[in-house]
């Protein structure tokens, strides 16, 4: 993938005379163990828009799936996911799973602000532990630097 994004990155840059930064981050990748956990990461891009405070609601986002999957709008550049499928065969009950499903996601959010730390793997416990023990990881990247409160804390204060 580094391959990849450099090359693009810099075919971009010559043709399109751009200059500064290409990408904003680093790539970055998850492993996920079902398909179940494949349809909340798709999700999760739907909330970006309101997590960066551009609409209140994934709904009110023109260029997002989300009124597609949650509400039967037709889109021809949409095509529903099988996972996505199996969530009812009642097509209104799979739309309501599927509101409550991102709902719970931004209600999640907003209760760990703060304290989330990046997952980089997703599934069931005996999911999680097996990846992380047979190729020595942790499940979440943790924040670099210092703890939040560190000063407050005199016992874990470096001397």
């Amino acid at each position: 993938m580094k391959g990849i994004n450099l090359a693009y990155a810099q075919h971009y840059k010559r043709n399109f005379s751009h200059i500064g930064h290409f990408w904003q981050d680093r790539y970055k990748s998850i492993i996920i163990s079902k398909d179940e956990y494949l349809l909340a990461c798709g999700s999760y891009v739907e909330l970006n828009p309101v997590r960066a405070k551009m609409v209140e609601e994934p709904k009110d986002y023109t260029w997002s799936s989300y009124r597609v999957y949650g509400y039967g709008k037709k889109d021809v550049l949409v095509s529903e996911h099988p996972v996505y499928l199996q969530l009812s065969e009642v097509e209104g009950e799979r739309r309501r799973k599927y509101r409550e499903l991102v709902r719970g996601m931004l209600k999640e959010e907003e209760t760990m602000k703060g304290e989330m730390d990046r997952r980089i793997v997703y599934g069931g416990e005996a999911f999680v532990k097996d990846i992380t023990t047979t190729y020595d990881i942790t499940e979440k990247v943790r924040r670099m630097g210092r703890q939040k409160g560190w000063r407050k804390n005199k016992e874990n204060r470096p001397l």
